[in-house]
């Protein structure tokens, strides 16, 4: 199974973890088992699942610099954990390059929200990416 159906499954056990108050251990036995996610797709949606959790204040922190200050539970939840994400991606995971996080995260926009939500996605990410040294650090706790 690819990266992209762990970012999928990961997007989805963050959806149940943060909508619908499901445990982590349980959401990742719902999605793994109904999706049929093999041994290395699991390691790496967990890897996603627990960064972006570890580090969700200081994302969301410049979820809302980036945005304008913009109140981050107006945002679509798909969108909303779709950023967290792949800023985890961008700003934490060395083997994971900044473009192919934004490119994963239009199509998971793409893919599970509105048709507006590439553009939204891109915007946020695209500034980071531009400006990676003013948002960059070591991941805390690790």
């Amino acid at each position: 199974m690819s990266r992209r159906k762990a970012r999928e499954a990961a997007l989805q056990v963050l959806f149940q973890i943060e909508m619908a108050g499901v445990e982590e251990e349980k959401a990742y036995e719902y999605i793994f088992s109904e999706f049929n996610i093999g041994e290395n797709a699991q390691k790496f949606c967990r890897e996603l699942v627990q960064g972006t959790l570890r580090n969700r204040a200081y994302i969301d922190d410049i979820i809302r610099e980036v945005s304008n200050e913009w109140d981050l539970y107006r945002m679509a939840n798909v969108d909303r954990n779709i950023i967290r994400m792949a800023l985890y991606e961008m700003l934490f995971r060395e083997d994971v390059p900044k473009n192919v996080a934004i490119n994963e995260a239009i199509e998971l926009g793409k893919d599970f929200s509105t048709a507006d939500s590439g553009k939204f996605i891109n915007g946020i990410l695209g500034y980071v990416a531009k400006n990676m040294e003013q948002f960059k650090r070591t991941e805390p706790g690790v």
